[in-house]
């Protein structure tokens, strides 16, 4: 896996011997000797990952963490600490910088490529999520992410057999407010996983009558854990399974004796990333409504009904014919002109509505501009979908629409019905015979169905 990872050391010695072992790996090397020319370099070369010294003179690395954190340009930037201090104060307060990994002086290359690897795919995946984010505020989404959000009332999952550190964890996450369930056995978690959301999953590496590991890469290959960060517990001699566990795709980790506050930090590291990128998510699926869906109705629009009419015809689709019903609310000028546009607005609602609540589960509708609606039926005949037409303008027909206090108006509607095989003819050919059919039945009297000439 190719990346830009940014080294940042003021001994040269030092960058020199990562930019050497990194190198081997085929990984882009940038190098910074201080903290403003880090800062600098992050903005404008845009390295997938940070390995940080800590001890600098001037800005030190806790310093250039803070303020690449705090820029919404690079707060997703991983950081790894690189330190010759041990103390887990240390590592604490890298931690509640924003730092995603501590790394001890010497440097172990299996430890260092394992933790790499593990963040580089982490940036990766927020890249592309953060990219449809983009798409989704561009097309009218004003949310902006939040730096540090609240993670009171996230859902834990804790995976430990030995009762003594599964309930040290728990209240551990108990004092940030994240509710903490447990599972005793692999049975137990997956049963849990699969019937609630959980933001993280702390699983112990020491699980005794089942295999961690083998549970990590089921929680991965499952649609609905995914993505779900994940947070191993290890003994200090478990340093194999860990880096194998990096692997399989787990987030970060801590060594027992356990340090609680380093746990909670890293804890509320990993929810607030699975929040931002819980955001993004639904981001991009109001985008994508929005993109697909008509506001004033609620209905499918016309870029959706092309793309859908597109694969129900294309050669080969399904064994039965694809019919579509344009529909027309008459007379809806006079109804404007009368009542005002807000009026006009209800009308248009009330006949979505109606079309809506009437139509079979997998059929589309859509508005296809103005006062015109397109119902697509799959796997239907012309007879049927005249059948089907003519059942819409009935219903229609029987809504007691109220343009004003005491006044009830009735509505109709002309309809125009084309049926097609799929590969006979292309989408805008079936729209265009059935828009020419609804044109017959307003010429014929409105308030009527017919079928467009074979």
């Amino acid at each position: 896996m190719s990346a830009r990872i940014l080294v940042v050391d003021d001994v040269p010695a030092n960058t020199r011997l990562l930019e050497a072992k990194l190198a081997t790996e085929y990984y882009q090397v940038a190098t910074a000797q201080d903290g403003a020319s880090a800062v600098a370099l992050a903005n404008s070369w845009r390295p997938d990952l940070v390995l940080l010294d800590v001890m600098m003179p001037g800005m030190d690395g806790y310093e250039v963490c803070q303020r690449l954190k705090s820029d919404p340009a690079t707060m997703h930037l991983p950081v790894v600490m690189i330190t010759a201090l041990g103390e887990s104060g240390e590592r604490l307060r890298g931690l509640e910088v924003g730092a995603d990994d501590f790394l001890t002086k010497p440097v172990d290359d299996e430890t260092l490529f394992a933790r790499v690897r593990s963040l580089v795919r982490l940036k990766r995946l927020l890249d592309e999520w953060r990219i449809r984010g983009e798409t989704a505020r561009a097309l009218g989404m004003t949310w902006e992410p939040t730096a540090k959000p609240d993670i009171g009332g996230a859902r834990a999952l804790v995976v430990d057999d030995w009762n003594l550190g599964a309930e040290q964890v728990q209240q551990a996450l108990m004092q940030d407010g994240v509710l903490a369930a447990r599972a005793r056995s692999e049975a137990e978690a997956r049963a849990l996983v699969g019937s609630v959301p959980f933001d993280l999953i702390v699983l112990s590496l020491s699980l005794g009558h089942d295999d961690a590991l083998r549970l990590a890469s089921r929680l991965r290959a499952e649609e609905g854990t995914r993505e779900t960060p994940l947070l191993l517990i290890a003994e200090p001699e478990q340093k194999q399974l860990l880096l194998r566990g990096f692997d399989l795709g787990a987030n970060d980790y801590v060594l027992r004796p356990m340090d609680e506050n380093e746990l909670r930090a890293r804890a509320r590291n990993q929810i607030r990333r699975k929040f931002f990128q819980d955001q993004l998510r639904a981001d991009l699926g109001q985008a994508l409504e929005m993109a697909l869906t008509d506001p004033l109705t609620g209905l499918y629009n016309r870029r959706y009904l092309i793309r859908h009419l597109q694969g129900l015809l294309a050669p080969g689709a399904s064994a039965g014919g694809v019919a579509a019903l344009m529909i027309d609310l008459d007379r809806f000028k006079e109804i404007n002109d009368r009542w005002g546009h807000l009026a006009g607005d209800a009308a248009l609602r009330s006949v979505a509505l109606s079309l809506r609540a009437n139509v079979r589960v997998f059929d589309s509708v859509a508005r296809y501009g103005g006062e015109e609606f397109v119902v697509v039926m799959p796997a239907t005949n012309a007879e049927d979908a005249v059948s089907a037409a003519d059942r819409l303008r009935t219903s229609i027909g029987t809504l007691a629409w109220a343009p004003a206090p005491g006044i009830v108006h009735p509505l109709s509607v002309s309809i125009g019905v084309a049926a097609a095989s799929p590969g006979m003819i292309p989408p805008e050919e079936l729209l265009a015979r059935a828009d020419a059919a609804l044109y017959a039945a307003k010429r014929a009297g409105r308030n009527r169905v017919e079928l467009a000439a074979a």
